[in-house]
């Protein structure tokens, strides 16, 4: 995968990791998690609307909205994501991707190569199950992408 391959969010956020050492990556993955954004009300108040990451160890739900009432491929896509506090690394994963595909059309979205996750820079400093729950968040956010440009 390169750069030039990614969004350009996703593409920065993996450059930030790649220039740190690996200690300070586990830092910058720390402060994800604290910048997580909150799930929009009509979530949080309603998480069977939600979609649980069983590949994730920690409780962590996301859902993909993609605009309009009859979404296309440049569609805009926003996702959302609650993690807790106590899995930063989790909740730092689910922060990268929140804030990665916000804002990206679905084209986009669909189009973010599967090993992303592996490509932090991260394998060595978290466990492969933590690498595996963040691969499984952004497959799980790829198929209600397309899941939704099918029903329109």
């Amino acid at each position: 995968m390169t750069a030039e391959t990614l969004p350009a969010a996703l593409a920065e956020i993996r450059k930030d990791f790649l220039e740190l050492d690996e200690p300070e990556r586990l830092q910058l993955l720390l402060e994800f998690s604290r910048e997580l954004p909150a799930m929009p009300s009509e979530y949080a108040d309603h998480p069977e609307r939600t979609e649980r990451v069983a590949e994730c160890q920690s409780p962590v739900f996301i859902v993909v909205e993609v605009g309009g009432d009859s979404p296309t491929a440049q569609s805009p896509v926003a996702m959302h994501a609650a993690a807790p506090a106590e899995a930063p690394t989790t909740r730092g994963f689910a922060s990268i991707l929140a804030q990665g595909i916000t804002g990206l059309t679905a084209e986009q979205v669909l189009a973010i190569p599967a090993d992303y996750p592996q490509s932090l820079g991260l394998t060595r400093a978290v466990s492969p199950l933590r690498i595996a729950g963040m691969t499984g968040m952004l497959m799980r956010a790829k198929r209600q992408v397309q899941a939704r440009l099918d029903a329109a």
